[in-house]
C-alpha cells in the first residue's frame, strides 16, 4: 500500500515519517508519564511511610497519654476517696461533737430549769413570807419587835460588849429600847425603836387627795406625840444625854418623812431627838466605836510612852554594838592587809630561790626593820601581837 505524501505549504511530509514521529512522541509521552507515575508513587510511598511513622508516634503518644491519664485518674480517685474519707470522718466527728454539745446543753438546760423551778418555789415561799411580813407589820407589837431586832443587830455588829444595854431600867422607872454607854461619863444615849408606822402605811396606800391629807394629819399627830413622849420619858439628868435617837426601821419611810414631813424633822431637832434610818444609825454607831478606841488609846498613853522609852534604850544599845562591830571589822581589815603583804614577800623570795637568783644574797641577808604596829586596844590584841610578832620576826629572820 502506498501512502501519498502530505503537503503543508511548501513543505512536503512523508506519511511514514510522520507516523514514526508521532509514534516516537507517543512513546516519549508514555515514558514520561511512566517516569512521572513512578516518581509520584515513590513520593506517595515516602509520604505513606512518614504518615505511618507519625501514626505510630501518635499511637505511642496516645498510649502514653492513656497510661498517664489512667494513673492520674487513679491518683485522683484515690485522693477523692481519701478526701471523702476525711470528710466523712470529720462530719462524723462534728456530728458526735454536736451531739455531745447538744446533750450537754440539754443537761444544762435541765439544770437551769431545775434552778428556775427552785427559784419559783423560793419566790412562792418569799411571797408567802412577804404576806406574813405584811401581817407582822400590820400588828403594832410585831412591828415594834421588828424595829427592835433591826436596831439590836446594828448595835451588836458595831459596838463591843459592855458599850450598850438593851431594855435597861432608868431611875424614873422607864425602859428605853437601848442605852449606849459613853466613855468618861455615866450618862448614856437613848435609842427608841417604837416608830409609829400606821399613818405612813395609810399615806402610802391613799389614792385620793383627801385621803392623803387625812393620812398626813395622822402621821403628824402620831410622830409628834411620840417625839414628845421620848423627850418626857428618857431625858434624865446625870443618867442620859440631852440628845436621843428615834430609830426608823425603813429607808423609804425616812425618805418620805424628810420629803413630805420636814416640819416633823425640825420639831424633833428642837426637842433634841435625832431621827435615824438604818444607815444613819450604823454611821452613828461606827462614830461611837471610833470614840471608844480613841479613849482607850488615851487611857493607855502612859503605857505606850513607857514602851517607847524601853524601845529607845534598846536602840541605843544596838547602836553601840554596831559601832563595836565596825571597829572590829576595821582592825580585821588591817590584819588581812598585813598578811597579804607578807605573803607577797614570801612568794617573791620563793621565786628567787626557784630561779637561783642569788646575786643580791648579801643585801638579802639584811633583816628589814619591822613596820610600827598600831597600839592594841584594851582587853584585846595582846595575845595576837605577842604570837603574831614572834611569827613575823621568825619570817623576817628567815628572809
Amino acid at each position: 500500500m502506498a501512502y501519498e505524501p502530505i503537503h503543508i505549504g511548501d513543505i512536503t511530509f512523508d506519511p511514514v515519517h510522520v507516523a514514526l514521529a508521532l509514534a516516537g512522541l507517543a512513546a516519549f509521552a508514555l515514558l514520561s508519564l511512566a517516569v512521572a507515575l513512578i516518581v509520584h508513587m515513590r513520593r506517595r510511598r515516602r509520604e505513606a511511610e512518614a504518615q505511618a511513622a507519625e501514626l505510630a508516634e501518635l499511637k505511642g503518644r496516645l498510649q502514653t497519654f492513656a497510661e498517664i491519664s489512667t494513673a492520674r485518674q487513679g491518683d485522683i480517685a484515690r485522693a477523692v476517696n481519701e478526701r471523702l474519707d476525711r470528710m466523712t470522718h470529720r462530719v462524723g466527728t462534728d456530728l458526735n461533737e454536736t451531739s455531745r454539745k447538744t446533750h450537754e446543753s440539754i443537761s444544762k438546760l435541765n439544770e437551769r430549769l431545775a434552778v428556775i423551778d427552785s427559784a419559783q418555789k423560793n419566790l412562792t415561799e418569799l411571797s408567802t413570807n412577804m404576806v406574813s411580813l405584811q401581817e407582822i407589820l400590820a400588828n403594832k407589837q410585831a412591828r415594834g419587835a421588828f424595829g427592835q431586832m433591826r436596831m439590836e443587830a446594828i448595835v451588836k455588829d458595831g459596838l463591843p460588849k459592855g458599850a450598850y444595854s438593851f431594855q435597861p431600867t432608868l431611875s424614873n422607872g422607864k425602859r428605853p429600847d437601848c442605852l449606849l454607854h459613853m466613855p468618861n461619863t455615866k450618862a448614856g444615849v437613848v435609842i427608841d425603836a417604837k416608830f409609829p408606822l400606821e399613818g405612813f402605811e395609810a399615806f402610802r396606800t391613799a389614792r385620793r387627795e383627801e385621803h392623803k391629807k387625812v393620812a398626813a394629819r395622822r402621821v403628824r399627830a402620831d410622830v409628834g406625840r411620840h417625839v414628845e413622849a421620848i423627850a418626857e420619858r428618857y431625858f434624865v439628868a446625870g443618867e442620859t444625854q440631852d440628845t436621843a435617837i428615834l430609830f426608823v426601821p425603813s429607808e423609804a419611810i425616812y425618805a418620805d418623812l424628810c420629803e413630805h414631813f420636814s416640819d416633823l424633822v425640825q420639831k424633833a431637832h428642837r426637842a433634841r431627838i435625832v431621827i435615824c434610818a438604818p444607815n444613819m444609825l450604823m454611821l452613828a454607831v461606827q462614830t461611837m466605836q471610833a470614840i471608844l478606841k480613841d479613849v482607850q488609846m488615851r487611857e493607855q498613853a502612859h503605857l505606850i510612852q513607857r514602851e517607847v522609852a524601853h524601845l529607845m534604850a534598846d536602840m541605843g544599845r544596838f547602836r553601840e554594838r554596831v559601832l563595836d562591830l565596825q571597829r572590829h571589822f576595821g582592825q580585821a581589815n588591817q590584819d588581812v592587809e598585813k598578811i597579804l603583804t607578807s605573803s607577797e614577800k614570801i612568794a617573791a623570795r620563793g621565786l628567787k630561790i626557784e630561779t637561783l637568783d642569788f646575786e643580791d644574797a648579801p643585801s638579802a641577808a639584811r633583816v628589814e626593820a619591822p613596820s610600827p604596829q598600831p597600839a592594841p586596844r584594851s582587853g584585846e590584841g595582846a595575845t595576837r601581837n605577842g604570837n603574831g610578832g614572834g611569827r613575823q620576826a621568825s619570817l623576817l629572820s628567815g628572809e
